[in-house]
């Protein structure tokens, strides 16, 4: 029994130390920008919708609104198996859009392949091709800050990503804090301590050259399996958290199991497909993006592994005599002392970035007290994952507002 909770302990020892050592070179290094850039590249914006003409419009109306020059971005919608008016509203908002029916190969990714083999035929000269989900809006400034740090590093950007509706309820909120949690305390110390960042859905920025043969990530997480090809393919992902992307998040819990289970399977089947090549890049020039990528597995396998030590324990417990309402208490203190750890960490993530969060106060405090919540069930998340392979669902986005709206 010891010698097992000495190494579930060292275990979360490494896990956790890992990610405080992220958050402690957030905290005290400061935040990055990057010199302004003149205009000149040409960029192609690619979206994929699924029955999302309630948001389509406000997206490209922000994408419209943009500082950088309109003559320089083209935007491409792909109105992907849609049965309502996305299509007749993204053109009416000036892009081009191509209508694709397939329920047999119904995600994100085989969509966003399909709008590639559409675009890159056509033959023009892009510089770099940005991604975005369609309930996307992003301030005026965004692509004038990508184009930046595009300019400056020649490589994939990613930028940084909140919520437009942290508000709405406190799973939007706790979606919310792990977003800004991933942009500023993982994202940005990656990109100070020089190693690669990690994709994270949308608001991305691809060179051409890298997508010259067009999108081939078709999985239930593409962005995770386009993230692990970069670390093994030697390429690599800068961030720019000048570059500001607000993102509608599910508001009830029931919706984000499923979502969340898809994205847990999606990162175990890529990881555990590509091995061989992970450990391989672990002994090649930016190897500690490999060695982050399958740190990733820490929370899994702390999950896991202390579901099945407590289970151990308290069958241990019971068997030497020990009195029910003491395992109970240990329980007990034991989840207190697991929900103030997450809620120190959703603390430091909201305070840190509390200008940048767009919600009321009162709100924004009350909220991050059920961010541990969110965060625990991830043990049901992994169970769920574990038992069936989830399929990938369109996520019904409705939370219809301007970039101008949003910023009162």
């Amino acid at each position: 029994m010891e010698l097992i909770g000495l190494l579930f302990a060292l275990l979360l020892l490494l896990v956790f130390g890992f990610r405080f050592f992220y958050a402690v070179v957030r905290v005290f290094t400061k935040r990055k920008h990057f010199p302004p850039a003149k205009p000149g590249n040409r960029y192609a914006v690619m979206i994929a919708a699924r029955n999302e003409d309630q948001v389509i419009g406000p997206l490209l109306d922000s994408l419209r609104k943009q500082d950088y020059p309109s003559e320089l971005i083209d935007l491409y919608v792909v109105a992907d198996n849609c049965t309502d008016r996305t299509a007749e509203e993204a053109r009416a908002h000036g892009a081009t859009v191509y209508e694709r029916h397939n329920l047999e190969q119904a995600s994100k990714g085989y969509a966003l392949q399909y709008l590639f083999n559409k675009v890159l035929p056509l033959g023009i000269s892009y510089d770099g091709f940005f991604v975005f989900d369609a309930d996307n809006l992003l301030d005026p400034g965004y692509i004038s800050a990508m184009h930046a740090a595009f300019v400056q590093n020649k490589t994939i950007i990613i930028g940084y990503r909140t919520a437009k509706n942290f508000g709405d309820s406190w799973v939007t909120a706790a979606y919310g804090l792990y977003f800004l949690h991933e942009s500023e305390f993982l994202n940005a110390s990656r990109d100070k301590l020089g190693t690669t960042c990690f994709l994270s859905g949308t608001g991305c920025l691809f060179p051409a050259a890298f997508l010259k043969d067009g999108w081939h990530w078709t999985g239930l997480t593409e962005d995770l399996e386009c993230t692990l090809e970069v670390i093994t393919t030697g390429n690599h992902i800068c961030y720019c958290g000048d570059a500001v992307l607000y993102d509608e998040q599910p508001r009830r819990f029931g919706e984000s199991i499923p979502q969340r289970s898809r994205w847990v399977r999606g990162y175990t089947d890529a990881i555990t497909k590509n091995m061989g090549k992970l450990f391989r890049s672990l002994f090649r020039p930016r190897g500690f993006g490999a060695f982050d990528f399958i740190m990733n597995l820490g929370p899994l396998i702390g999950c896991v592994g202390g579901v099945i030590f407590e289970i151990v324990k308290i069958v241990t417990f019971a068997s030497q005599g020990m009195a029910p309402g003491m395992i109970i208490l240990q329980e007990t203190l034991g989840f207190l002392s697991v929900y103030g750890g997450m809620l120190l960490i959703g603390a430091v993530t909201l305070f840190a970035e509390w200008t940048r969060i767009v919600c009321p106060a009162r709100k924004k405090l009350l909220y991050t007290l059920f961010f541990p919540l969110f965060m625990i069930s991830y043990l049901f998340v992994y169970i769920l994952a574990v038992l069936q392979k989830p399929q990938w669902k369109a996520i019904k986005h409705d939370v219809s507002i301007s970039i101008d709206d949003l910023k009162k």
